[in-house]
């Protein structure tokens, strides 16, 4: 095992994570726009079978520990305001494999894309996004952005708050069974123990009932896929949004603030753990629809500073004088 904790990162990194994370910024040195991708009147149905509605595709990316259903109520909601959506699979097998798979499944979708990822779904984003015209929008819910040569492991150890393990010397996190995948020792599948899945994707929010059909049909990531660099950042060139959860275990909510205030994302904070799908699904869809521009926000809370931008005196007047605003936020 102590092949394992090399691998897994040079300081026992918290193997915490792996379930993604954000960011905002325009092509100008100034800004990003607020009010996030357009509607995309030209947008036509995606070759996956998806309708299409005139407005942009909405792509969900599940991170470790998850699936596609996770999406679920989120799907319903998008579905209902006329969006078409795809939640994608994700292999969970190397960042560079599972981005890859990713970028393939875009290029078959048609017209604009707002693409959104959870957890180490934020990574796969982050990476499959550059260099895809369509994609107008990227939306990480409490996800890792990380930047150009950066591990998911690196970024959940920078700052404390992750309950992933409670022993930074273990060879494995002592909140993770690691099942050997046959090879090298460092070839396994990470799962998080039933017994610690509440307290650490859930923060103890949800009941027993569901909270044990959640870690009984969790699925593993490998420790590889966490300790493989970023190889590009569509952050600095896609606008972003990005969903703080305040009491995320997983990850930490140190470290997601970090990444939403280095990548100058429109960021709002919600009192919710890490899987705030399951807590919180209407806040995910108010700032999914937001990426989407289809509404527009009053303010936007950026990372960790605490500073907000109060849009709603300027737009009053924006409106009066028959201007448009545009709202950008500096690249870092």
């Amino acid at each position: 095992m102590a092949h394992i904790r090399r691998a897994l990162a040079r300081r026992a990194l918290p193997l915490a994570v792996l379930l993604p994370v954000a960011a905002l910024m325009a092509a100008g040195p100034s800004l990003a726009s607020e009010g996030g991708g357009g509607s995309g009147s030209g947008s036509t149905a995606p070759a996956d079978g998806t309708s299409g509605s005139g407005k942009p595709t909405i792509v969900l990316v599940h991170g470790y520990w998850a699936d596609a259903s996770g999406w679920d109520r989120i799907v319903e909601s998008l579905q209902a305001r006329g969006y078409p959506v795809v939640a994608t699979a994700n292999p969970l097998r190397s960042l560079s494999g599972d981005a890859d798979y990713l970028a393939a499944r875009l290029r078959t979708i048609e017209g604009p894309v707002v693409l959104v990822g959870h957890s180490y779904g934020g990574a796969v984003i982050t990476n499959a996004a550059a260099g895809n015209p369509n994609v107008e929008s990227l939306v990480y819910i409490a996800g890792f952005a990380p930047d150009q040569g950066e591990t998911a492991f690196q970024l959940a150890a920078k700052y404390p708050g992750s309950r992933v393990t409670d022993d930074p010397d273990a060879p494995v996190p002592t909140a993770l069974n690691a099942v050997p995948l046959g090879g090298e020792p460092t070839n396994v599948d990470l799962y998080l123990k039933p017994e610690k899945f509440g307290e650490v994707f859930l923060s103890d929010r949800l009941d027993a009932n569901r909270t044990r059909v959640l870690a009984a049909t969790q699925r593993p990531a490998t420790a590889a896929s966490g300790n493989e660099p970023t190889r590009a950042a569509a952050w600095k060139t896609i606008p972003s949004w990005y969903l703080v959860a305040t009491d995320d275990r997983t990850i930490g909510t140190g470290n997601l603030r970090f990444m939403a205030e280095r990548a100058k994302a429109t960021t709002v904070e919600v009192d919710a753990p890490h899987a705030v799908m399951e807590t919180n699904p209407a806040d995910v869809t108010e700032l999914i629809l937001r990426a989407a521009g289809d509404s527009r926000p009053s303010l936007a809370e950026t990372g960790t500073s605490g500073r907000t931008a109060v849009l709603g005196g300027a737009a009053v007047l924006a409106v009066a004088a028959g201007t448009v605003i545009t709202v950008r936020a500096r690249r870092t």
